[in-house]
């Protein structure tokens, strides 16, 4: 990869250059969430990508990317979102993880898997959002769904073949039935999908005289039931009742295969580790919804509750073998996590004569885990079982005043969080752990436009993050008889201070930002000397602190669109427990290119990657992928895509770190090459549907 990164780092310039020559003719978008306007249908052709003070916005209805069978990859094509190995989390370069929205509905993974594309209108990915988000997230992005009016119907068919290392195959159904006042929607997905996934870890423990190293792959055969379905129901112009379930059912069976090199002193063993596993991963989420305006005050008011319920099972047998000799069972681990939200919530907006707004509201959740493991060891013939439960209560509220003073356009808020943690061991009299804990999160942002089409933004953030509800379980995935997967019962949130500037000239846009954190969560390695066992976990690192610069670019010219990102990132990240190499800076970019041609025919080229990342305690590979998609409709029905994904195989990852004086060396193989063929036909029509959702709970995207 190196010897032809000078070649890709000069096209990629060459492509900057040819578009910043471009003329480009761009109107200034206008906000997503402020301006709520009808929508009116204009012959002309819509920019993909349009861009206001860093927050990127991408119209996904109207594009080649309809045709992405699947939210998750869908998100995995748009600038500064990247995707985890494992599908399971999304972070947005130098923000971490953002909140995800639907139609102003906060979501989480299992959420968003269950949405069909066929359903999304736009994503704006927001890069500075106000107090009137979570104090959880320093980014947001939010999807918008298809929304009419009139009364009709409409079905939508997709069918999508998919090649990677395996053949995988999704089949969708999207309905929506309007009449007057009521409107019904419906979706059902079933994927048939072979994912598999490798990598190796090299490390060393000099104090210990130890050195081990294994390789490790693993083959899923995985079935998935997504559904969802809503009603709404318009009681009059401003007040509307609605209920919505969504929901994803998942069986897995896969074998995991390990191969161990071993050294502890002068006693060396090779061994090969095989593991038959099965398992389920089940979520359901439903919410109920109740808007009302009180004319006499001229006050909305919003009331909601919400329910999700998380269960997983997983059962593995485990057979080792030693130095060529025969397979024994080892272990049978059968573990289960079950998480059960309930939440409420209230919100009062109040709009003033003078152009004022004055937003309040509150929030409850409770939120119950547990996780039972049960390990029977078959060479000492012994059974371990062990029962963990942990609850967390929020209590929060917030304000926030927005307007103008003279030429400034202002948001100002706070929201106060109460949260109270116990976490205790079935067997134990006194909890493990027992918090009880208040935090305050201001937040402010300052628009002041220079001219009509310049302006400089200020923006200042305190927010906290929090580890998912799975991650403060027990549980473990065995690997070797050396090495072990956990999660962290003991993972406290990450508090976080940002502090930016932007300044806007048309569409295009330059931020400077800082930011630090205290207690942030990331990967560390801990020893068991008594039993010779190596536990790779995430832990809370003491610090970090991080300089950005970010240039965000769209053009126009004829039937070439292209929006290009170029983020310059200086990370240093410090714990007492971890030996710091470097921190030096390095950047991202991407260039999302699509090309209308005549016939209905569209191009997208896309491409991304990183420069080599030392962040002080980390030092990491850099990264380069392009894709490549055709899309062509016939007959106004039917649309037809064939993509080619991370066309040059890039599929290694790297990464290097010592920590409590262990040396680690890993490398990660991603399954991300990929050429698939899409198929979508539509019948029925409908322009506009009144159908809304709004989400009361805060912590949904934790419940995974």
């Amino acid at each position: 990869m190196n010897i032809y990164l000078p070649v890709k780092l000069f096209i990629i310039l060459l492509l900057f250059f040819f578009s910043l020559i471009m003329n480009a003719q761009n109107e200034k978008p206008k906000d997503s969430i402020s301006n709520k306007l009808s929508e009116v249908v204009i012959m002309q052709n819509k920019k993909t990508f349009t861009n206001t003070n860093g927050n990127i916005k991408v119209d996904v209805a109207n594009s080649i990317y309809s045709a992405i069978p699947n939210p998750v990859d869908l998100l995995a094509k748009l600038p500064t979102v990247q995707i985890s190995s494992d599908r399971e989390s999304i972070t947005v370069i130098g923000k971490g993880a953002p909140l995800i929205y639907i139609d102003n509905q906060k979501v989480g993974m299992n959420d968003l898997n269950a949405l069909d594309v066929a359903d999304i209108k736009t994503i704006e990915i927001i890069q500075n959002p106000s107090s009137k988000y979570e104090a959880e997230g320093r980014s947001v992005i939010l999807i918008t769904r298809k929304f009419n009016k009139k009364d009709s119907f409409k079905t939508e068919i997709s069918e999508v073949a998919s090649f990677k290392k395996n053949y995988n195959n999704y089949l969708g159904f999207n309905s929506n039935y309007k009449k007057n006042k009521l409107e019904l929607k419906a979706n059902f997905n079933y994927n048939r999908l072979n994912p598999w996934e490798s990598h190796s870890i090299d490390y060393q423990i000099p104090t210990a005289e130890i050195a081990s190293k294994y390789d490790v792959s693993a083959s899923t055969k995985r079935k998935q039931y997504i559904f969802g379905g809503g009603l709404f129901y318009k009681i009059n112009d401003d007040d509307y009742f609605s209920i919505n379930i969504n929901g994803k059912l998942q069986s897995d069976t896969f074998q995991i295969n390990t191969v161990t090199d071993n050294k502890n002193k002068d006693l060396v063993n090779n061994v090969v580790t095989f593991s038959d596993n099965r398992g389920k991963k089940d979520f359901v989420n439903s919410f109920l919804n109740y808007q009302k305006k009180i004319k006499s005050i001229d006050t909305q008011v919003f009331t909601g509750l919400q329910f999700s319920n998380f269960d997983q099972t997983s059962l593995s047998d485990i057979q080792d073998k030693f130095n060529d000799a025969e397979f024994d069972l080892t272990q049978n681990r059968d573990q289960k996590n079950k998480v059960n939200v309930f939440s409420g919530r209230i919100d009062l907006e109040k709009k003033f004569k003078n152009e004022m707004k004055l937003e309040v509201g509150g929030l409850y959740s409770s939120a119950n885990s547990k996780s039972d493991i049960d390990i029977f060891y078959y060479k000492e013939n012994e059974d371990e079982i062990s029962h963990y439960n942990f609850r967390e209560q929020n209590l929060a509220g917030y304000s926030q005043l927005s307007g103008k003073i003279k030429k400034v356009d202002f948001s100002v808020g706070f929201r106060v969080e109460n949260t109270n943690v116990n976490g205790k061991f079935k067997t134990d009299l006194l909890p493990l752990i027992d918090k009880n804990y208040t935090k305050f999160f201001p937040k402010a942002q300052f628009t002041y436009p220079i001219d009509s089409v310049k302006s400089i933004s200020i923006d200042y953030a305190k927010s906290i993050s929090r580890p998912n509800y799975s991650s403060l379980s027990q549980g473990a995935t065995y690997i070797n008889p050396y090495f072990l997967y956990a999660r962290n019962i003991f993972l406290d949130p990450t508090i976080i201070d940002e502090i930016a500037m932007t300044f806007q000239y048309h569409d295009k846009s330059v931020k400077f930002s800082f930011y630090k954190s205290k207690d942030p969560v990331y990967n560390s390695f801990s020893f068991d000397d008594q039993n010779n066992i190596m536990t790779f976990k995430d832990i809370n690192f003491d610090k970090s602190a991080g300089y950005m610069v970010d240039f965000t670019l769209p053009f126009t010219y004829k039937f070439w669109t292209t929006t290009n990102s170029l983020i310059f990132i200086l990370e240093k990240i410090e714990d007492h427990t971890a030996q710091f190499m470097a921190s030096k800076p390095y950047f991202y970019y991407s260039s999302n290119n699509e090309f209308k041609l005549p016939k209905e025919y569209s191009l997208v080229l896309n491409f991304w990657g990183l420069t080599k990342q030392y962040t002080g305690v980390f030092e990491t590979s850099p990264r380069f992928i392009v894709d490549l998609a055709a899309s062509k409709t016939f007959f106004k029905k039917w649309k037809c895509t064939l993509s080619c994904n991370n066309i040059f195989k890039n599929t290694d990852q790297s990464e290097q770190f010592t920590i409590n004086n262990i040396n680690s060396k890993s490398r990660y193989v991603v399954d991300n090459h990929e050429i698939s063929i899409a198929i979508r036909y539509s019948f029925g029509k409908i322009k506009d549907t009144e159908f809304k959702g709004k989400s009361i709970d805060e912590n949904e995207g934790r419940v995974r």
